[in-house]
């Protein structure tokens, strides 16, 4: 691919990650924390309540916001223009992000005992374990694409 394909291929897929899964995010945390909380009231005190999950979402919804925040406004551009100096300390400061977030990724998948909800789950216990499994394949796609795809060329480079 020549290089001039290679950086519109690059640009396209930055504005790609920031339409379909900046804002994605955006949209399915705020709706999950508020299911969350719900089940977390209503269904206070039964063992298979996943404790603490809303509290988890709500922070999360800070740490995306900054890290998709430091990607549009700093990497993003930055790789648009093909990569200036500075660019590749950008990069590995979110690899250091993706790693946090596949931590918080397992502590879901712990709290709620890997999605399963309870055999006599309400609908709104339902419909939170389905969200948080499209976001979290939502999530871990964002996460591949930046990491296999976006990535790999300003890491090689020492002046990118």
């Amino acid at each position: 691919m020549a290089a001039t394909d290679r950086h519109e291929a690059l640009a396209a897929l930055t504005r790609h990650i920031e339409t379909r899964f900046h804002a994605r995010h955006r949209e399915q945390l705020p709706a999950l924390v508020a299911l969350a909380e719900r089940v977390e009231d209503v269904h206070f005190g039964d063992e298979d309540l996943p404790e603490g999950l809303s509290l988890l979402l709500r922070r999360m919804i800070g740490e995306l916001e900054v890290h998709m925040k430091k990607e549009e406004l700093l990497l993003f551009p930055a790789i648009r223009r093909g990569g200036m100096p500075g660019t590749a300390e950008r990069v590995a400061l979110m690899r250091a992000d993706h790693d946090d977030h596949a931590q918080e990724q397992a502590e879901i998948r712990r709290l709620t005992r890997n999605l399963t909800p309870p055999r006599d789950a309400c609908r709104t216990w339902a419909a939170l374990y389905a969200g948080l499994e499209q976001f979290l394949a939502d999530l871990s796609e964002h996460i591949r694409l930046e990491n296999d795809e976006l990535f790999p060329p300003f890491e090689a480079s020492t002046d990118a």
